[in-house]
């Protein structure tokens, strides 16, 4: 397979260095089953929002996760349907073991 010229290599050794991490993974799995603010995601991957707040952050500057505020609230979403499927794919490869 021959990666597109007009590629860096390096943005897509970045991008998958994404999903080595285990956290980053925890929340991005958070966020499949829909929008959700700091607070729910920690709660859910049993993290501080602290650290969650800042793996979000990381998340959002890659365009993995996108934030829309309603009232005092930032919700955060999966950005588009490239990541949903990247993840699906890769839970549907693991169990195929």
């Amino acid at each position: 397979m021959n990666i597109h010229t007009d590629l860096n290599i390096s943005d897509l050794v970045l991008f998958f260095k994404v999903f080595s991490d285990e956290t980053r993974l925890k929340i991005l799995d958070s966020l499949l089953s829909g929008d959700k603010c700091v607070s729910e995601i920690a709660e859910e991957v049993n993290m501080s929002p602290s650290c969650v707040s800042h793996q979000l952050k990381y998340l959002r500057t890659l365009n993995l996760v996108k934030s829309s505020k309603l009232g005092q609230n930032v919700n955060y979403s999966i950005s588009d349907n490239h990541i949903r499927i990247i993840l699906e794919y890769g839970i549907e490869h693991i169990k195929e073991r």
